[in-house]
């Protein structure tokens, strides 16, 4: 009987999606909105070879800073409801070649997580994306070195810290340029180069830095609650 409500489940889901599908069809050519965004004086206003960045960052920045507000609420409701005595099990040893793996790439995924967010501005990437890659490395270390202290004060302070300087340079903008979150409040450099598209690089290394850190304490409270089983 299970499996048979399951089956009816899927089939009325895919009865109300049917109709989606069957009358969908792919743009031929960018809306309104994404044709303002793509004009070539916007494009060199923000100086930025990756357009979905520069909108992220700049344009739509109150969306940026809302999903990470929304991050930063998930971490904390999380440590929330899982704040309390745990209990510890032994845990098997790890094989010498798991520890020895994790010991040479944990340092290079935390290395290439901090070059995506750097150079969100000139490839496919950006703060989320970094702050993710650097939370898989916070994984892998937990399994290789499931008993090594976790330094919750470092992730909490550049957790902190980098919300802050976030929501200082977005005032910023508004105060100093033209707006909120605006990117021109820094030197817009050469196209193509590191260190150009104004503020847009600084403000998605800070992102990544927050995002990392959040997901890396919700990791770690995932990781402190321990039971016999």
């Amino acid at each position: 009987m299970r499996k048979l409500f399951i089956i009816i489940i899927l089939a009325a889901f895919g009865l109300m999606l049917y109709p989606l599908i069957q009358s969908f069809s792919g743009n031929d050519h960018l809306s309104e909105l994404a044709t303002y965004y793509a004009q070539k004086e916007n494009i060199e206003k923000v100086n930025s070879v990756n357009l979905v960045t520069a909108i992220v960052v700049t344009y739509r920045g109150l969306d940026t800073l809302g999903e990470v507000t929304i991050l930063f609420l998930t971490a904390a409701i999380i440590a929330f409801f899982l704040k309390g005595p745990s209990t510890l099990r032994t845990l098997r040893p790890n094989s010498e070649i798991f520890i020895t793996a994790a010991r040479v790439l944990v340092p290079i995924m935390v290395m290439f997580g901090v070059y995506i967010f750097m150079n969100g501005h000139l490839s496919p990437g950006g703060g989320f994306q970094g702050g993710a890659v650097i939370a898989s490395a916070v994984i892998l270390m937990f399994l290789a070195f499931p008993d090594a202290p976790f330094q919750h004060k470092f992730f909490g302070f550049m957790e902190s810290i980098s919300g802050l300087v976030f929501v200082g340079l977005a005032a910023l903008g508004a105060l100093i340029g033209s707006g909120f979150l605006d990117n021109t409040i820094l030197p817009l450099g050469t196209f193509g180069k590191l260190l150009s598209a104004g503020a847009i690089p600084v403000i998605y290394s800070f992102v990544g830095l927050k995002v990392g850190a959040e997901l890396s304490n919700i990791l770690n409270e995932f990781k402190s609650v321990q039971s016999d089983k």
